[in-house]
């Protein structure tokens, strides 16, 4: 049964990445046919890999794909502690494969690309202005807003199929409204597993990974689905 589950977490953080971080790829890569779309068909795109495999695997592991999310559950008693790391270990690994899908989809693109820091930002966030402590609150806030967000919408009983429909607006408002200051990871898969794809991938041209930053997306992310579910439970 857990075996089942991590394997949803595995393939639907696959999905996630590799519809993700191709919307980035598609809008960013030289000769791209998507090139120079904008940040709006971005922030669709992003939601859209959420909600695609949360209708895939949400009746079967819950459809987490974000340590974060995973965690907070965990602190409010949501989920077993237990399979706490086995999940979380199934998300990176998802992320990781995803992000290696994107770069074989572009694989011509690669080298058309001069641009280094655009082909990182394919793969993981970075600062528009590289301020920690701003950084970290934004992304504290984007992911509680996140969890906060997920739990009310379970608690509405909403009909099959529309509490998930409901939570790709949450990730496609979350893009739109909070998303400029950070590229807002809310969730360390997402981030840290593509850049460690970035990091040992023979992508052409590439520069460094950005270690520097690497924290900020990964505590930020927790400490906000934390809270998040915290000030849920002291509300309802």
């Amino acid at each position: 049964m857990l075996m089942t589950k991590l394997i949803a977490e595995f393939v639907g953080t696959m999905i996630l990445i590799y519809l993700g971080d191709g919307v980035c790829a598609n809008c960013t890569l030289t000769k791209s046919k998507g090139q120079n779309s904008g940040w709006i068909v971005i922030t669709a795109g992003w939601a859209f890999a959420v909600g695609i495999p949360a209708y895939i695997f949400g009746g079967v592991s819950g459809a987490h794909f974000n340590p974060a999310l995973t965690i907070a559950l965990a602190v409010i008693g949501k989920f077993p502690a237990s399979e706490v790391f086995p999940y979380i270990c199934a998300q990176m690994l998802g992320a990781f494969a995803g992000a290696v899908l994107v770069w074989l989809s572009y694989l011509p693109h690669w080298e058309q690309t001069e641009d280094k820091a655009a082909k990182l930002g394919i793969f993981c966030t970075a600062p528009a202005i590289r301020n920690l402590p701003a950084n970290f609150i934004t992304e504290f806030l984007g992911t509680a807003t996140l969890v906060f967000g997920i739990l009310g919408i379970g608690i509405q009983h909403t009909a099959a199929g529309f509490g998930t429909l409901f939570v790709t607006f949450i990730i496609w408002a979350l893009g739109l409204s909070a998303g400029g200051p950070t590229g807002y990871a809310i969730n360390p898969a997402r981030d840290l597993g593509p850049r460690i794809a970035h990091a040992v991938l023979p992508i052409a041209g590439k520069g460094d990974s950005d270690w520097s930053y690497a924290l900020i997306p990964v505590l930020g992310p927790i400490a906000g689905g934390i809270v998040g579910a915290l000030v849920f439970t002291l509300i309802f």
